[in-house]
């Protein structure tokens, strides 16, 4: 099931804030932390996560930190939701099998077509499309009108 918890949400704005903020180096998890104001406990093992789903890069070394994978428009929402959804621990009620027949034969299934449409709209929405939202929104960033992928 989907659910936006603090996890999933700090994740989604810190690879976003390395897309939006991309340049000739590395993003920083320290940068990241200060702008976005996400805590460390937080971030860090969040950014380890998305660098082994193949979403980021980690660079290390005194100038490094964060790139994007591949480029913004390669990459959905959905990726990152389905990367976090691994990390998360607690017990699908979906799968359980107490309930009613109401629950398991109407509830259930339309809960399950509703995350099914919510997952086709968020791999339908890239991280290019959130990088154009936020330059509408005059939200100041490294890249803000540039690239963000380099080989």
């Amino acid at each position: 099931m989907i659910r936006l918890t603090k996890r999933l949400l700090f994740a989604i704005e810190a690879v976003l804030d390395i897309a939006y903020n991309a340049g000739a180096t590395p993003v920083r998890s320290l940068e990241i932390t200060e702008r976005e104001g996400i805590p460390r406990r937080y971030l860090e093992p969040v950014l380890q996560e998305l660098v082994r789903a193949k979403i980021l890069v980690g660079i290390r070394g005194p100038s490094g930190g964060y790139r994007l994978a591949r480029e913004r428009r390669r990459i959905s929402l959905g990726d990152i939701v389905r990367t976090v959804r691994n990390l998360e621990t607690g017990e699908d009620p979906i799968s359980d099998p107490a309930g009613s027949a109401l629950g398991h034969q109407v509830v259930r299934p339309l809960w399950l077509e509703l995350q099914d449409e919510t997952m086709r709209r968020l791999d339908a929405l890239t991280l290019e499309d959130l990088c154009a939202r936020a330059h509408r929104a005059g939200i100041e960033g490294r890249a803000a009108a540039g690239g963000d992928f380099e080989i």
